[in-house]
């Protein structure tokens, strides 16, 4: 099956430093990806390239075999990382803004998932909580007939059950005959849905600056530890607020990493 989303020696630089550097890989339509990475390693900067919103220094994106230009925004679904509409928007101005801009776009489905959040039309978006944006947001991108879904960090800055609601909606509005790529550096809440659509779809993980080889590259992994550790007093409140416990969050990371192959870690340090 050919490729609907190619990305070819992907290199973009800001004076110095280099946000990513030779990415490659190839996504094949009914393929759900889970770029994985931790915070500042190059996600959105990927995301936005892919969205034509920024130029890379070098390499290429292809996406339904054409050059990431006019037409590929046209049969691509993007999800920013942040509120993109005004904020004095009504939820009404929201759809019919996204039904002018985009032929694709199914405006009974977005009216019935707004239905399903309790979301009515008058209602201002600067009035919900910030859950409620990125699940009305989530809900308009996924409302289109696209081939390719670009989800940034969807489930950044929400609480547990506004994660399990937009999780949700992107199995259940998820196309076979399309591709969707999910960023985040919340691996556990990831990984709990990609191994529910591995018994649908062909999935799996990509991690965001894969070395040629392909193999897990043990650095990233060690900065993304680190700053996990760093979030640990945030979460500690979000624990004891949803009911949970550090303990179990950090059970829950330390199995993930033992369950990497060990394989893997060797060919990386080599």
């Amino acid at each position: 099956m050919d490729a609907i989303y190619e990305v070819h020696g992907l290199t973009k630089r800001y004076g110095r430093t280099a946000a990513l550097n030779g990415v490659d890989f190839a996504v094949t339509p009914g393929k759900l990806v889970g770029l994985l990475g931790p915070n500042g390693s190059g996600k959105t900067t990927l995301m936005k390239i892919s969205a034509g919103l920024l130029q890379p220094t070098a390499g290429s994106v292809i996406i339904d075999k054409v050059p990431v230009g006019v037409f590929t925004k046209a049969v691509t679904s993007y999800l920013p990382d942040r509120m993109a509409l005004p904020t004095e928007f009504t939820a009404d101005d929201a759809v019919s803004l996204y039904a002018d801009f985009f032929t694709d776009f199914d405006k009974v489905k977005a009216n019935a998932l707004l239905a399903d959040l309790h979301i009515g039309g008058r209602d201002k978006i600067d009035s919900m909580s910030k859950g409620t944006q990125e699940k009305m947001q989530l809900c308009l991108t996924m409302s289109r007939a696209a081939r390719l879904y670009l989800l940034d960090e969807p489930l950044g800055g929400v609480d547990p059950a506004a994660r399990d609601y937009i999780l949700s909606t992107i199995l259940h509005n998820y196309s076979e005959d399309a591709a969707l790529m999910l960023s985040t550096h919340l691996i556990g809440d990831i990984e709990k849905v990609l191994d529910e659509v591995n018994a649908e779809y062909e999935t799996y993980l990509t991690f965001e600056q894969l070395p040629p080889n392909e193999k897990w590259d043990i650095k990233s992994y060690e900065e993304f530890a680190v700053d996990c550790a760093k979030k640990i007093v945030e979460y500690r409140v979000d624990c004891e607020k949803y009911g949970t416990t550090m303990e179990e969050l950090l059970k829950n990371f330390d199995d993930k990493m033992g369950a990497l192959p060990e394989d893997d870690f060797q060919a990386a340090s080599d």
